[in-house]
């Protein structure tokens, strides 16, 4: 199984795939979850409907739903399982974070810690250089799933024996 930033629930799955049949008129494919700063705890996730996918997204898809994540919240989902769940008082997506060290009392902003990058990176399977730091080898897997060239960076950085 391919290497995912997030998983989601069957129930979210469901859910997704009902937005998408709601706007298929809008070309919906499915939704987009990102973080943005807000909220008394600092951070609110963010769920918009996807009509043309951006290729730098991680792509995750269930039971035939699918959700694209944004590379910039990267770090804070990782290990995230996205859920859906009806209640008395609410309605919505949940997102079960490794990454959240706390949330407001109305549940609607979360405080996020990034994860770290190095586990990030060996997640991905990208460490190809022994000792590269972390920061160079998360600056190389940018570069390699957007497709682009990266420089000679290499030597820039002391590489360990």
């Amino acid at each position: 199984m391919a290497f995912a930033i997030m998983t989601m629930t069957d129930q979210a799955a469901d859910r997704v795939r009902e937005i998408v049949a709601g706007r298929a008129e809008q070309g919906a494919q499915g939704v987009r979850v990102g973080i943005k700063k807000g909220g008394c705890a600092g951070m609110e996730y963010t769920v918009d409907l996807v009509t043309e996918p951006d290729p730098k997204d991680d792509h995750i898809s269930h039971a035939g739903a699918h959700v694209w994540v944004d590379p910039a919240a990267m770090l804070y989902l990782l290990g995230t399982q996205m859920d859906f769940e009806v209640t008395k008082l609410r309605t919505g997506f949940v997102f079960n974070n490794p990454n959240q060290s706390s949330a407001c009392g109305c549940g609607e902003s979360v405080e996020l810690k990034p994860a770290d990058l190095k586990e990030l990176a060996e997640a991905r399977g990208e460490l190809f250089f022994i000792g590269l730091t972390c920061a160079a080898a998360a600056l190389v897997a940018a570069f390699r799933r957007t497709g682009a060239t990266f420089p000679a960076c290499h030597e820039h950085f002391r590489l360990e024996q």
